[in-house]
């Protein structure tokens, strides 16, 4: 099964989740002290590795951090083929000042917002999504 490619399926259905916790971006050089079963992601760059973790995780380690992230998950099955989809998301949060950090995993489409922001986005996407019902133009 490989998801949903049409991008009016995918924004009509693309009913945001709000992950329950508050979640961190830090990066570190040694993976050794990190238990992987802990976080969310990781991302191999040449100064280091950068992990998504809860920021409880990240405290106990004491992980450095700048930007405490709010975990929204796109509950469509999108395809990795796609075309267009973070591209709507994305506009749409920005029109509304909403900064966001995307990861595409092959299910589903993962979004990270300042905290402050959660319930705005989640509202924001909503209203994209029932928007699009009526009036297909994305």
């Amino acid at each position: 099964m490989s998801g949903e490619k049409n991008i009016a399926e995918l924004i009509k259905n693309m009913k945001p989740i709000h992950q329950q916790g508050d979640f961190v971006f830090c990066t570190v050089k040694d993976l050794s002290k990190i238990d992987r079963n802990e976080t969310i992601c990781e991302f191999k760059e040449t100064e280091g590795t950068t992990i998504i973790i809860e920021k409880s995780k990240a405290d106990t380690l004491q992980l450095d951090y700048h930007y405490v992230a709010t975990w929204i998950t796109l509950s469509i099955h999108s395809s990795l083929e796609a075309v267009g989809l973070t591209a709507v998301f994305s506009s749409v949060l920005a029109k509304h000042n909403i900064s966001c950090n995307v990861i595409a995993g092959y299910y589903h489409d993962h979004i990270f917002v300042d905290k402050k922001d959660a319930i705005r986005a989640i509202e924001v996407l909503n209203a994209a999504s029932k928007e699009y019902h009526k009036t297909p133009k994305f």
